[in-house]
Parts: C-alpha cells; sequence; structure tokens
C-alpha cells in the first residue's frame, strides 16, 4: 500500500472525472482510467443541469464551460391537444444559471480532464481497460487492467467505480441489487434542422407512441421510446416508417425527417432501473450507474451521478489525508450511501411512477394524452411548475464542490 493516500477512479465519465478533480484538489494521489482512446462517442446524456453549471462556477470553470457550443432548456411541456402547457419552469429557480444546458459531453468531458491535467497529483489514463480487482486481505487494494503495453496494475488506498451500469468493479465486487420491471425500450436518433424548435424539452405522446425531441444546435435529438424487446420489430419497418413516426409526432422537423438516412443512424437503448442495496466493500464504492441504473425520463442520471460525486470527495477526503482506510474505510464508505440513497430512492420511484401512469398507457394505446389532472394542475397553479424544476434541474438532496477543491 503507497503510503501517502491514493485513489483509482474507475471510468472517465462525468461523475468519475468530477471525482478525480475534486480528490487531486484536495492533495489526494488519484488516477482515472478510461478504456477509450477519446471522448469522441455519441453520448445521448448531453444535460447539463443548473445544480451542475453551479458546481463549474464554485470549480472556477463556468466561463470556459459557457464559451462551448451549447442550447439551453428553459422548460419541460406537454401538450394536451390544446396546446403546450408548461409542466416544468427552470425560470423559477433561484439558481446562477436557471436550465439545462445541452452540451456535446466530449465538450464538457475534455474541459473537465483539461482541468485535472493542470494538477499536480491527477493522473488520466486513457486506453485503460479495467479487467478486475485486486484483493488482499478481504480488502480491495487496486485493479488489474490492460493497456496497448499490455496486462498492468495500480495499487491504492480507495477503488471508486464510475464505470456504469455494465460495471466491471460492481460485478467483480458481487454486490446486492434490487432490480425493477422496465416495460419499455428507447431508440437515440438525431434529424439535422435549421428549423426553430424552441428553448423547451417536449415529450410528444400519440396512441402506441412516445417521443422526446431535444432541441439541440443544428439539429434536433430524439428519444423514441417503445416496447422493451421490440428492436427487431422496430428495424424490421424500416427508416420510412421511422420518419412518417417522427414526422407525425414532431411536425416542426417534419421537412427535415429525409436526414434521417438509416436504421444504422438509430441506437438501441435497453432501459433499466436498479439499485445496489450496498454500495461499498472495503477499500472499494460504487457511485453513479455503477451503483443506480436511472430510466432516462427526465434526463437526471448525470446530474445524480455528478452528485454522488461531489458527495463521496468531501465525505472520504480527509479521512483518507488522515489514513483511516488502512482497514478499507468501511465506515466512511457506508456514509456516502446513507447521504446518497435517499435521492436515488425518490428519483427512481418518480420515475416508476410515470413509467406506469404516462408512458406504459401511451405504448399500449390506452391514452394519447397526458393525464387531465396532471394537466389542470400545472395551468391552475404554474408555482408548481417550479417545485418540478427543482426536481428535475436541482434534484432532492443536492451537494456542493467541498471548500479544498473551490476556485
Amino acid at each position: 500500500m503507497t503510503t501517502s493516500p491514493s485513489v483509482v477512479v474507475v471510468g472517465g465519465g462525468p461523475a468519475g472525472l468530477f471525482l478525480g478533480l475534486l480528490l487531486a484538489r484536495a492533495g489526494i494521489t488519484t488516477t482515472v482510467l478510461e478504456k477509450h482512446a477519446d471522448f469522441l462517442r455519441d453520448f445521448r446524456g448531453d444535460t447539463v443541469h443548473p445544480s451542475t453549471l453551479t458546481m463549474l462556477d464554485d470549480l472556477g470553470l463556468f466561463a470556459r464551460f459557457d464559451a462551448l457550443p451549447h442550447s439551453k432548456i428553459r422548460s419541460v411541456s406537454l401538450n394536451d391537444g390544446d396546446g403546450d402547457v408548461v409542466m416544468a419552469d427552470f425560470g423559477r429557480l433561484r439558481v446562477p444559471h436557471p436550465y439545462i444546458a445541452m452540451v456535446p459531453q466530449w465538450d464538457l468531458l475534455d474541459l473537465l480532464a483539461d482541468t485535472g491535467a493542470a494538477e499536480s497529483a491527477y493522473t488520466l489514463r486513457m486506453r485503460h481497460e479495467v479487467t478486475g480487482v485486486i484483493r488482499e486481505g478481504g480488502h480491495a487494494v487496486g485493479v488489474s487492467y490492460l493497456s496497448p503495453d499490455g496486462p498492468g496494475e495500480i495499487r491504492a488506498d480507495l477503488v471508486v467505480a464510475c464505470d456504469g451500469r455494465s460495471s466491471v468493479v460492481r460485478a467483480a465486487a458481487k454486490l446486492p441489487v434490487k432490480a425493477f420491471a422496465v416495460g419499455f425500450d428507447a431508440w437515440w436518433f438525431r434529424v439535422t434542422t435549421t428549423a426553430y424548435v424552441g428553448e423547451q424539452l417536449i415529450p410528444r405522446l400519440d396512441a402506441g407512441h412516445v417521443m422526446i425531441s431535444i432541441p439541440r444546435k443544428g439539429y434536433v435529438q430524439v428519444a423514441s421510446l417503445g416496447p422493451k424487446g421490440s428492436d427487431a420489430t422496430l428495424r424490421a419497418r424500416g427508416i420510412e416508417a421511422l420518419r412518417a413516426d417522427v414526422a407525425s409526432l414532431v411536425p416542426e422537423i417534419a421537412a427535415d425527417v429525409h436526414r434521417l438516412s438509416s436504421m444504422d443512424d438509430v441506437k438501441h437503448l435497453d432501459v433499466k432501473v436498479d439499485r445496489l442495496t450496498r454500495w461499498h466493500r472495503p477499500g472499494l464504492l460504487c457511485i453513479g450507474d455503477a451503483a443506480h441504473a436511472m430510466s432516462p425520463v427526465g434526463g437526471v442520471g448525470i446530474n445524480l451521478a455528478i452528485q454522488d460525486a461531489v458527495a463521496t470527495a468531501r465525505i472520504v477526503a480527509e479521512p483518507l489525508l488522515r489514513g483511516e482506510f488502512r482497514d478499507g474505510g468501511s465506515r466512511v464508505l457506508a456514509t456516502v450511501r446513507r447521504r446518497r440513497a435517499l435521492p436515488t430512492v425518490l428519483i427512481q420511484s418518480l420515475q416508476r411512477v410515470l413509467h406506469r401512469r404516462l408512458i406504459g398507457p401511451a405504448l399500449e394505446g390506452r391514452i394519447a394524452q397526458p393525464p387531465r389532472l396532471l394537466v389542470a394542475i400545472a395551468r391552475r397553479v404554474p408555482a408548481i411548475t417550479g417545485l418540478t424544476a427543482r426536481f428535475i434541474g436541482i434534484g432532492p438532496r443536492p451537494e456542493r464542490i467541498p471548500a479544498f477543491a473551490r476556485r
């Protein structure tokens, strides 16, 4: 074991890079291992929520972030047949940046990686795919990996899994998981367009169809929801049928659906909702999607994962510096789960309600519009749209950047 505290973070996504930067600013030797050669991949979760924008302020990074090409979502609406009804109004939030920024995730990751590289305690190793966890005396003491130079190992006082819902570390740790049934999957694609579709996110419902259109610079990102296990059926229908569906549900871009060239441009996401009932073993912790796979409903998964990372840094930094992880730090690691379990449960519970009451009935053809009671409440009590915006944009237990990492 190293004489000075060290952490290895598995996975270079938003949670992993946030955590790596924060720990390095605390003076803890931190290595982030990312299996890909770069961040230039087609991410779907490109949302940067108001709480994360505040964190970028605290890190001294907002000006650089704001210079990145991005669009802003200022509200979420549903169409009840008589027009769009605002369900979440981010303008009601009392925060420095009351909107969701839509920015290519690789730009955010590059910004975090570049910032981390300026810290002497920080190392990011690309093309390092973690293959297992090293244990000694019942404790995790590091990980094994495969890199262009061949297999290797890295030892650390703490291993943190930020490698997503298919986490290698989570599988190796054999942590207990609670899974929930989900009856639908998502298909993601983009439609290049110059049409103005507004600064709002609008889920569109029709009997048997649900689509969510997300305005971006020069294109609209679309999530089409359908019954689980129907990927082969969707592809057998062909691109013309999908174009017709998009034109019907998102008429603003009907003139541009021909730009969706083939089914090869349509990416399938097997939607899962689960959470670990225990997030740690001695010397090892799972956070983000490695601890709780979220539904794409609400686009809150990234926000939740980043808040996990911030809470982790705040909770483990001082104990690591004091040498309290010689026994694996189980007491400290349990505190992370206690802090972050409630937001996870609340958000997943709301997502499952929306699955049952809105998405499921729409896909089964039983409803073609949002529930009347939901629409009536939003129309008659506009203030409630601020509460929903807070739940989506900030979360039920927001975290702030610890003092040691602020700039």
